[in-house]
């Protein structure tokens, strides 16, 4: 999946954040891990990691809004690190509303479990499947433009 249509997705905690990859080409994403936050402070070589493993060519960064879509403390927060992030490595950040993704990772992850295709939840798991679905956002948003819009 390493290329030019590759997406890794952030959702952004105090403690952990969930990190998921994505391909613009197949349009699809999936949990890939999460990293350690100290006092609101990213483990930045973890995810300098993630980044060289996967280059990709975006990084799209959840931002928790409010339910009547005003910004929340957290979301000054995200946008601070998806700044942050961008100027340290490089790369384009856009920022999605990811009002209610972890609501939805988590009846996903609950539903893998009554299936049978999954153990014990814990609560990284759950940090990860929300920067899959905050992905899997930005991803058919994107289908949805133009090849001229990005």
């Amino acid at each position: 999946m390493v290329g030019t249509s590759i997406a890794l997705g952030f959702d952004y905690g105090r403690r952990r954040i969930g990190v998921a990859v994505g391909s613009r080409a197949s349009g699809s994403t999936e949990p890939l891990d999460w990293v350690a936050c100290r006092d609101g402070k990213p483990d930045w070589a973890a995810i300098g990691r993630l980044v060289a493993e996967w280059k990709p060519a975006i990084l799209v960064v959840g931002l928790p809004y409010n339910i009547d879509g005003s910004e929340s403390e957290m979301s000054g927060a995200a946008r601070r690190f998806g700044n942050r992030l961008g100027a340290r490595f490089g790369l384009p950040v856009e920022f999605i509303d990811e009002r209610l993704s972890s609501r939805e990772a988590g009846a996903r992850l609950l539903e893998q479990r009554r299936r049978g295709e999954r153990g014990r939840l814990r609560k990284h798991h759950l940090d990860e499947a929300a920067a899959a679905v905050i992905l899997q956002s930005w991803l058919d948003r994107c289908s949805h433009r133009g090849p001229d819009e990005g």
